[in-house]
């Protein structure tokens, strides 16, 4: 069996990664999963929350992601994600701004627009706790 597994990550954006990795660790809608060379096939929706890829048995980096779906076979893990962001290239003023405009929607909206605009308000909180824990894997 191989030491690794490719990975790739695709935004709307762009393509953020697509490299061989050790271990990633992808947040699962029932729960976080870990994918290693040789793993059983499965596909998976995200919630909100941080990718964690490896190397050298240490995280290497640290990528949130506001939801999408991933593939896993045993030579690959593909994440396709609503978007995707690196944590070290997040700003803190960015978060907390998108935070308040996010709360301030949800406050002003109709009742039959709260659920899109409670989505962006878990986005951001989510997106803020990654930075409170993702900023020390990079």
């Amino acid at each position: 069996m191989a030491d690794t597994t490719e990975f790739e990550l695709v935004s709307p954006e762009r393509l953020l990664l697509s490299e061989p990795v050790e271990m990633v660790v992808v947040p699962g809608t029932e729960g976080d999963f870990g994918v290693l060379p040789g793993h059983a096939p499965f596909i998976s929706t995200l919630r909100p929350g941080v990718i964690t890829v490896y190397q050298n048995r240490q995280p290497k980096e640290a990528i949130f992601v506001a939801g999408g779906v991933a593939e896993v076979t045993p030579e690959r893990c593909t994440v396709l994600a609503e978007e995707a962001v690196r944590i070290a290239e997040t700003a803190r003023e960015e978060v907390e701004k998108r935070l308040r405009e996010a709360r301030a929607l949800l406050e002003s909206c109709a009742e039959h627009e709260r659920p899109k605009a409670q989505r962006h308000v878990d986005i951001a909180e989510a997106l803020m706790a990654a930075l409170d824990r993702g900023k020390s894997l990079t």
